[in-house]
């Protein structure tokens, strides 16, 4: 029986840097996630109470230290399989390979629906954990005014500045391109072409998500289509440190014609599995604005809640 290739071993370096590149929400992603079980993820978290005044007497005040943590069950785990005949592959010359095939899933299907889904789920977490998203009309005028609003309650609630991450829809970073009071640096290149592009606002990176990939609630039942109840995101301001965002498995195997008993062809196993969770001590490193709308209306059965 011919051998199987396993592409997990082969194409590893590649995807990674093709996640790394292709995924906009790969600043989100965490590393080294302890997992427990089958499907949980354990966060720890310590609670100490604060100083009091020191007595010359001798003796030192006895505070209290509380450790404890919070449980979160990974629940998106998706899968796709799909079978090419030995024939196909010959007489396409290899067009049908399974690096081809790896190519086309995770840029067209994989990538961008990894990206919905986190930050879907992201707003999901934010609103069951009883957090309010602002709708407020995003124009010109007030764009920075939002901003640093936001800015400012981040400071407040001492959330670090290092690291915080801007993501916007297309057309509100069109909006902060035109910003009253903003001031841009203009770089001008021999051929006199200037770049307007703003890349960054007070430090913090701005991320441009196309509005397909930043609605509030999707089905999942094939691919990934906006719910019927779904709300436009326009704009988030997320500290990675507030999430968890890990795959706890990766799955791709390309199986030769004779090791399995599909017929006579080539069979591409791929499955995913893994989550994005919103910390419930680190709210304040959240901010959601959506579109403004008349209703906010509730996720309907059967979209990721």
């Amino acid at each position: 029986m011919p051998n199987t290739v396993n592409y997990v071993t082969q194409f590893e370096k590649e995807l990674k840097q093709k996640y790394s590149r292709e995924l906009l929400t790969a600043d989100l992603t965490t590393q080294n996630v302890t997992f427990i079980g089958a499907n949980k993820i354990k966060i720890p978290y310590i609670t100490v109470s604060g100083y009091k005044d020191h007595s010359r007497n001798g003796g030192f005040n006895r505070g209290t230290v509380q450790n404890d943590f919070m449980e979160k069950t990974l629940a998106f785990d998706r899968d796709i399989e799909f079978f090419v005949d030995s024939m196909d592959v010959d007489e396409t010359n290899q067009a049908l390979s399974a690096a081809n095939i790896t190519n086309t899933f995770e840029t067209e299907k994989a990538i961008p629906e990894t990206d919905a889904y986190r930050l879907s789920k992201l707003y999901t977490d934010f609103t069951k954990l009883s957090q309010t998203a602002t709708s407020d009309a995003l124009t010109v005028k007030n764009i920075l005014d939002k901003f640093d609003t936001w800015m400012e309650e981040m400071d407040e609630d001492e959330v670090p500045e290092e690291g915080r991450i801007l993501y916007v829809t297309p057309s509100i970073y069109t909006v902060i391109k035109n910003a009253e009071k903003i001031v841009r640096s203009l770089e001008v290149t021999k051929s006199a072409a200037i770049n307007r592009h703003v890349r960054s606002l007070d430090d913090i990176t701005i991320k441009k998500i196309p509005s397909g990939r930043m609605k509030t609630a999707y089905n999942f039942t094939e691919g990934y289509v906006p719910a019927a109840t779904a709300r436009q995101m326009d704009m988030i301001l997320v500290h990675p440190k507030s999430v968890i965002a890990s795959d706890k498995h990766a799955y791709i195997n390309l199986w030769a014609p004779g090791s399995h008993t599909q017929g006579d062809g080539y069979l591409y196993q791929n499955r995913k599995y893994g989550d994005l969770f919103l910390i419930d001590t680190r709210l304040e490193g959240v901010k959601i604005n959506l579109t403004p709308t008349s209703t906010t209306p509730a996720p309907s059965q059967g979209d990721n809640q």
